[in-house]
């Protein structure tokens, strides 16, 4: 390349990073304005291959810290056509790269080094690149793929298990948190004091083990796509029809949750954070970890926590995140557990949300309807559940709903979006009810272990909600009892 065509390309790459977002300043941190400045860097160097890149950008985010050195080399010890590589990105990191990859969170409770992905989650870039590179070297240099997990993972959990003894093990991971926007967002609060393993890194490891552990099993014959291409087709996917993700048979985001369980669960857990933590001690030539003997126990905490919060539980997309309005009057609080489960459909809309901008459109509908004309403080549901492989926050776990006339305080209040009188929600959302967000609300304390289910039909009786045939679904389910109809209500 000349220095002609280096200036170019550096002057083309500024614009880019700072022209979709000249209307309020500063720069659009979203996964699309990642994907596409990776993207550029390749279309202007078509002969780099992906693991250069990979390295280049870890370079340019400075995470040369000992234990990425020790598993992936130092970032610095490239040839002499990545070096030229690393400078382009080096000249244009302070437009994006440095502040879209390096990790942190201020006193102020913002987290940088995050992106907000297509499908409403937040992710930290850091440790899904370093799951990549992982991956990368272990296909293209015809290494173990050995340090996937504790790059991405097994440290960050590991040492959030262990600087955090003293609080209740439920609280030594996360938080999720707010954009400020969420069609230009360039701000992201979390809702409390944030740990190491905040909701974004742990979405970041996540995605890096996945897309790192694909990418070291590509057979001998098989050549990694670059790697904007990888990015697009695990966070840019389009879903089609009704069916939702029961059709994706590749590894998508709304899906991080179970297949990184699918990875990690036929592994001992505990036993691989504690080799991880070991490696730390060691390489970083410290001695608490060896000398504090409730390591082991504050793991075996920690990680319960961490299957409960990341694998049993949906991922929730929180009220802020798809654009709810306040609660138009002071929420009344539930007595927990309640002993009831009402299902519904919500006929209007009465078709199938694919993506989460339709269901953030879907649920400002609702809240819209139910405030604006009916004269409710708020959307009615408790939780709301989407054919794009997400639960929405409505009233929540601890506020009294206003879904199921005269049983309101008795149970939450879950719909999916959808009319279902001739047919069936998608097979993974019906599983996102029946399993993860029960599981979930029972394992949290919301809902009585020997909880009943009812269709809304049953207790209130002009209704045809949740719709024939979903109704005729539930009949089968776990939990879900008949009703004398002397107990509708009128």
């Amino acid at each position: 390349m000349t220095l002609f065509g280096l200036s170019f390309f550096v002057l083309a790459l500024s614009y880019f990073f700072t022209a979709d977002s000249r209307p309020t300043g500063g720069h659009l941190r979203n996964m699309e304005s990642f994907i596409r400045a990776v993207q550029q860097v390749e279309d202007f160097n078509p002969d780099l291959s992906p693991l250069a890149l990979a390295r280049a950008l870890r370079r340019t985010a400075g995470h040369d810290d000992v234990m990425t050195v020790h598993f992936l080399g130092a970032s610095y010890n490239l040839t002499d056509a990545e070096l030229l590589e690393t400078a382009i990105l080096n000249a244009s990191s302070f437009s994006f790269f440095d502040k879209a990859m390096h990790h942190i969170v201020t006193d102020y409770g913002e987290e940088r080094g995050v992106v907000l992905a297509p499908d409403g989650t937040t992710v930290a870039l850091a440790p899904l690149l370093l799951g990549i590179e992982a991956g990368l070297a272990a296909k293209m240099e015809g290494t173990p793929a050995v340090g996937i997990f504790p790059l991405t993972l097994g440290r960050t959990l590991g040492l959030s298990f262990l600087s955090l003894q003293d609080i209740p093990p439920s609280k030594r991971l996360g938080p999720n948190g707010c954009w400020d926007s969420v069609d230009q967002p360039k701000l992201f609060k979390l809702s409390r004091p944030a740990t190491l393993a905040t909701d974004a890194v742990i979405n970041g490891g996540m995605d890096g083990l996945i897309l790192g552990t694909d990418l070291s099993n590509l057979t001998a014959s098989e050549q990694p796509q670059a790697l904007s291409e990888v990015l697009k087709g695990y966070y840019s996917f389009t879903l089609h029809e009704g069916r939702g993700l029961d059709d994706i048979t590749s590894h998508v985001s709304p899906r991080r949750r179970e297949i990184s369980r699918a990875i990690l669960e036929p592994l001992d857990l505990h036993s691989q954070v504690m080799e991880t933590l070991a490696l730390v001690w060691k390489l970083e030539k410290t001695d608490w970890i060896a000398q504090d003997t409730g390591v082991g126990k504050a793991v075996k905490d920690g990680l319960q926590a961490f299957v409960q919060n990341y694998w049993d539980c949906p991922q929730i997309i929180p009220r802020c995140q798809w654009g709810a309005k306040a609660y138009q009057s002071t929420p009344i609080p539930m007595s927990l557990p309640v002993q009831f489960l009402y299902v519904h459909h919500t006929y209007e809309p009465s078709l199938p949300c694919l993506s989460f901008p339709s269901c953030s459109r879907d649920m400002r509908a609702m809240q819209r309807f139910h405030q604006e004309d009916r004269n409710w403080t708020d959307i009615g549901y408790s939780f709301v559940v989407g054919s794009d492989g997400y639960v929405y926050e409505g009233r929540g776990w601890y506020y009294l709903g206003t879904h199921t006339k005269g049983h309101n305080a008795m149970g939450y209040g879950v719909s999916i979006i959808g009319n279902y009188t001739d047919t069936l929600p998608s097979r993974h959302a019906m599983d996102l009810l029946r399993h993860r967000l029960v599981r979930c609300a029972v394992d949290g304390g919301g809902l009585a272990a020997d909880f009943t289910i009812h269709g809304h039909r049953q207790v209130v009786n002009y209704t045809a909600c949740p719709g024939d045939a979903f109704f005729s679904e539930i009949r089968s389910w776990e939990h879900f009892k008949e009703l004398d109809s002397a107990e509708t209500e009128e």
